[in-house]
């Protein structure tokens, strides 16, 4: 169950405010601003990188290695049919039949000439369509594609009745269209207030900061293990790329009467 937080006479307050400037080596913005939010211009020691357009030989060559059925790359192991269509191992193992010949696709076998022309050939990432530029071996290509910044982001709103999926400068929209009932405070300072935390059962409290150019979701997590014994989980997540997340630390101050406290973890990108 979620809920917008409020204030309200059992209200736990809980002040979110980043830390000091960072060293100098990291400059601040020129408005005052107390961390660094500057992007690392460095990328994966994995990524094999072509920037921008490839040359139409290119795109012809890469082209024979495209998939009939979901027309991502056919990469090693490359097996084909036996007439030698190809099919990209995710597909062939739900068909019985190879989808260009309608032939038989066993038995299994290998194409090693097309696996040495792949070793050779750098391939463009699979969100290459939604803004991607980089082309990698085919080796390093799965890695970059799991925490690729083009990838679809999906809804951050806790629990799994949103189904939404789209691109970073979509996120905000959509969380001020699908998702009214969040509040959005301005500002690095301010307070988060949860009410009726006695509740029974799990339980999530989910706020927006707007602060240094950046939109962050706030979520307070109650989860009741047996009856009597709650415990509460506090989660920041940055609106933004991973790069864009590196130089923004916080921390967190609970200002409950009974048990203040000050932490400073590490914060999540919507894609973490």
């Amino acid at each position: 169950m979620s809920r917008p937080s409020s204030a309200g006479p059992s209200a736990t307050k809980t002040c979110i405010k980043p830390p000091p400037p960072p060293p100098a080596h990291h400059p601040a913005p020129a408005a005052a601003a107390p961390v660094s939010v500057r992007p690392s211009a460095a990328l994966p020691a994995a990524a094999a990188v072509l920037p921008g357009p490839v040359s139409p030989q290119h795109q012809e060559l890469t082209s024979l290695f495209e998939c009939p059925v979901c027309f991502d790359y056919v990469l090693p192991p490359i097996l084909q049919c036996q007439a030698g269509h190809l099919v990209c191992n995710q597909c062939r193992q739900k068909l019985t039949c190879c989808p260009t010949c309608r032939g038989s696709l066993s038995p299994s076998i290998r194409n090693l000439a097309m696996e040495k022309v792949a070793s050779a050939v750098l391939f463009p990432c699979k969100y290459a369509s939604t803004g991607c530029s980089l082309t990698l071996h085919h080796s390093q290509k799965p890695e970059h594609e799991d925490v690729c910044e083009f990838r679809p982001y999906a809804c951050p709103c806790p629990g799994a009745s949103c189904k939404w999926q789209g691109s970073l400068e979509a996120v905000m929209p959509h969380l001020m269209h699908a998702h009214k009932s969040i509040t959005t405070l301005q500002g690095e300072d301010i307070v988060f207030l949860a009410t009726d935390i006695n509740l029974p059962g799990a339980v999530d409290w989910v706020m927006m900061q707007s602060c240094f150019g950046h939109h962050f979701m706030l979520v307070l997590e109650k989860q009741e293990k047996y009856e009597g014994h709650q415990q509460f989980f506090a989660i920041v997540l940055l609106i933004g790329t991973r790069k864009q997340g590196e130089h923004l630390p916080f921390c967190l101050f609970n200002k409950n009467r009974s048990r203040p406290s000050v932490w400073s973890p590490t914060g999540r990108r919507i894609h973490d």
